[in-house]
């Protein structure tokens, strides 16, 4: 029988109650999700953007007893979202980042040992596999937005796969959009499926006709905003691109647009923290 390496154990201190936002689609199933991860070594959260699966999941698996001698393992595809989601889930339990919940993305840790939850990029996790190949440190593994399908979650994905037979103590939370559930489900055994509505806002799509598109880019985008600004309510507008080029142009062109009541807020995942 394989042994795991061994580590000294430090008992974390988890909240005796833990609160839960009102209105989250994923709370509503709290009872229903946490059935689930007690009765089954591997469970599938599905479920739109907006859900609330990222920050409650760990919170539930606190309330389960989890995270208190080994660690709560969270994953986010992106640096920017791994600080995001620790921040947003120490607050949440009252506490400060480094605390209860840590995160580590490449050249930044800030995981203690009182950590319970440590929020982390894929690629984090994947290298702590070539030194502990039993990911000894963690009782409960969480990997979001798993259907992203980068190569970091199929080597994961698969990795864990053997590794549970030989972890039988381990929890493994899928989280994936509603289109791919069944392949995860399939892969690991066919494990229960839990899926929670998204939450949605209203939106305005707009269009651009044919002749705009044939046009500059950059200023179809700043006469829509224009138009939007004459003729719709105060609002937000959520302009997609196809990459960090095409996003720094188009940032560059709007400033020197001068749109009045505009901040222009440029997201891409090389942003530093």
């Amino acid at each position: 029988m394989r042994r795991e390496p061994q580590e000294q154990q430090v008992e974390r201190l988890i909240p005796q109650r833990i609160d839960y936002p009102e209105g989250l689609p994923v709370v509503a199933r709290k009872e229903d999700i946490m059935r689930a991860i007690s009765a089954h070594q591997v469970v599938i959260v599905a479920g739109e953007t907006g859900s609330g699966k990222t920050t409650q999941l760990p919170k539930m698996c606190l309330e389960l007893g989890r995270g208190k001698y080994k660690r709560i393992g969270h994953t986010q595809p992106r640096r920017i979202a791994a600080r995001a989601v620790s921040t947003r889930i120490a607050e949440e339990l009252k506490t400060s980042v480094g605390q209860l919940v840590g995160y580590q993305v490449r050249f930044n840790d800030d995981v203690t040992d009182q950590s319970a939850v440590k929020v982390m990029t894929d690629g984090i996790l994947l290298a702590e596999i070539q030194h502990d190949r039993f990911l000894s440190k963690y009782d409960t593994l969480i990997i979001d937005e798993a259907h992203e399908r980068s190569l970091n979650i199929d080597f994961l994905l698969g990795y864990l796969k053997n590794l549970l037979a030989q972890r039988q103590d381990l929890k493994l939370i899928i989280t994936s959009a509603t289109i791919d559930v069944e392949k995860f489900s399939q892969h690991f055994n066919g494990a229960p499926v839990v899926e929670v509505s998204g939450r949605t806002y209203p939106v305005d799509i707009i269009y651009a006709g044919v002749d705009d598109l044939e046009s500059d880019r950059n200023q179809m985008i700043i006469d829509c905003l224009r138009d939007i600004e004459a003729n719709q309510k105060a609002g937000d507008v959520l302009v997609f691109l196809s990459g960090e080029r095409e996003i720094r142009e188009a940032n560059l062109a709007i400033k020197r647009a001068q749109l009045p009541h505009t901040e222009i807020v440029p997201l891409y995942a090389r942003l530093s923290l």
